[in-house]
């Protein structure tokens, strides 16, 4: 694992990153930060709804949301939103 992908630890809860060095930024997995904030069974879920919330209020911060490929815990990379 190398500073471009590292996990972050919140507690015992891992917490998937990605550097980018031309932007000189982390992008962290809110579905990750929403599992540990909230403890939800379903963190996927609850952040579909949640964004579909704050789209109906017109919230820019969602309209701003990247995805970028992170890996799961298949080890296999999907799109993931990040912020």
């Amino acid at each position: 694992m190398t500073k471009e992908t590292a996990i972050k630890l919140f507690d015992t809860k891992k917490i998937r990153s990605v550097w980018d060095s031309e932007q000189g930024k982390w992008y962290i997995s809110i579905v990750d930060v929403i599992e540990v904030l909230t403890e939800s069974v379903n963190p996927k879920s609850y952040w579909k709804v949640l964004k579909h919330r704050l789209r109906k209020e017109g919230n820019e911060s969602v309209t701003n949301c990247n995805q970028l490929k992170l890996p799961a815990a298949d080890s296999k990379k999907y799109l993931t939103d990040v912020e």
